[in-house]
């Protein structure tokens, strides 16, 4: 009997078996030739197609071109030596996963129909948090409740992102260019901790401009109380979060948007990239301002966790700008505006320019000037990732132009939106 392997993402660890809608590279090999001593065609599919996360095949990697979106299957011909032959895969836009390993590739011989491998792995995407499965959003809750936990005794944990979205680090984070790559890299930061917890987690958004009635209930982000404490049913793991959160909304949460500029008209807000940061105003500020508490607070809004999912639709929104207007060449100023370093002709203050490290990751600090860093850097490095092998522990901003690797593919950062396709007319 023969017998196959796939290895994706570079490796056979199963730590790796996780993609987004970016096409990755994999390979195939017969590792029990079975006796034969002829080239094995096999065909690789989805084992499921009507369930669990879906797959797309290409041709080996970069592979995909203009307009191929990839095939639901694909046929390959293994050498009987074992020699590894490659391919690429992504997830199925549309079709994200939503348990770990639900979606598995079948390897079939293309004679015979008899099955000769099968390889779990997730197409993990980061998704609309109202929309979320049970097993979805007590993944995320369990994981996040871990890290929080974690940070009682003072080091790492989930602390670190309240000491580092303060008001010493205010210039750093907001006010210029810098505002949309910068919390690209925070939100990445906490993904990568949580996946550290459990693989399976990606950070879900909150659109803001949409009613949430599944988000501010007492079994997920809380619910006030007279105080405006929030409360949280007895299985919530949120429930130990340390201190007491503070959020009281100024509109119905159960039916109605928050008080914030729509995703159409944020999205035409401007054709390049010195126009469309506006949006760091409205509706970025109008949703944090759409709440009394801390998370209407630069000093103190990283202490809610509905911070990441207000950031991470932030985040989907400008994804979703750079998709319609094709803005990843890091060439071109319509992408981003400032090009060069800080102390360039015409740079932008230190921390908002592409080829500037970020601030705290770079752990440099100053004396909080206006063109310097903060007095402290808390939190370390960015955490790696089994998955991608960008940016470095110590990030520039131009790091988070190309997050998808569509013009650069070693440059992908590992994470994807459900609403948000993978451009492949720019391959």
């Amino acid at each position: 009997m023969n017998e196959t392997q796939i290895t994706i993402n570079g490796n056979s660890n199963l730590d790796s078996n996780y993609i987004t809608w970016s096409p990755v590279p994999a390979q195939i090999q017969l590792v029990d030739t079975g006796g034969t001593t002829n080239i094995l065609a096999v065909r690789l599919r989805n084992q499921n197609p009507s369930q669990g996360g879906q797959v797309v095949f290409f041709p080996p990697f970069p592979g995909p071109g203009p307009g191929d979106h990839g095939w639901d299957e694909i046929v390959l011909a293994l050498p009987h030596d074992g020699t590894p032959v490659p391919f690429s895969i992504a997830g199925k836009f549309g079709k994200p996963s939503v348990a770990d390993r639900d979606a598995i590739i079948e390897v079939v011989d293309a004679s015979t129909g008899n099955v000769l491998s099968v390889t779990p792995l997730m197409v993990r995407i980061r998704k609309n948090a109202n929309r979320l499965e049970d097993g979805e959003r007590q993944r995320f809750l369990s994981a996040l409740a871990m890290l929080n936990a974690a940070s009682t005794g003072g080091v790492g944990g989930f602390a670190d992102y309240a000491n580092v979205h303060t008001d010493a680090g205010f210039q750093e984070a907001h006010g210029a260019d810098g505002f949309l790559p910068w919390h690209r890299a925070f939100l990445l930061d906490l993904e990568r901790e949580l996946q550290a917890i459990d693989p399976s987690v990606s950070l879900p958004y909150w659109r803001f401009d949409e009613p949430a009635p599944n988000l501010f209930t007492r079994d997920f982000l809380g619910v006030p109380n007279s105080n405006g404490t929030l409360e949280f049913d007895a299985s919530n793991p949120l429930r130990f979060l340390s201190p007491p959160i503070w959020r009281e909304p100024s509109f119905d949460t159960a039916i109605e948007p928050a008080r914030v500029m729509s995703e159409a008209a944020t999205t035409q807000l401007g054709a390049v990239f010195a126009s469309y940061r506006i949006m760091e105003g409205n509706p970025h500020g109008s949703a944090h301002t759409s709440f009394s508490g801390v998370i209407s607070s630069i000093g103190t809004a990283a202490t809610d966790p509905l911070f990441f999912l207000l950031h991470n639709n932030v985040d989907r929104l400008w994804a979703k700008w750079q998709w319609y207007l094709h803005r990843f060449d890091m060439t071109s100023a319509d992408t981003y505006t400032f090009l060069g370093s800080a102390g360039d002709p015409g740079a932008a203050r230190v921390g908002h320019n592409l080829r500037d490290t970020m601030w705290p990751w770079n752990q440099i600090t100053g004396t909080g000037g206006w063109n310097d860093r903060p007095p402290t850097a808390p939190g370390g490095s960015l955490p790696p990732s089994p998955v991608v092998n960008f940016p470095s522990p110590t990030p520039i901003v131009g790091d988070m132009i190309d997050y998808q690797g569509i013009l650069q593919p070693a440059n992908r950062l590992g994470f994807d939106y459900d609403d948000v396709p993978f451009d492949f007319d720019l391959m």
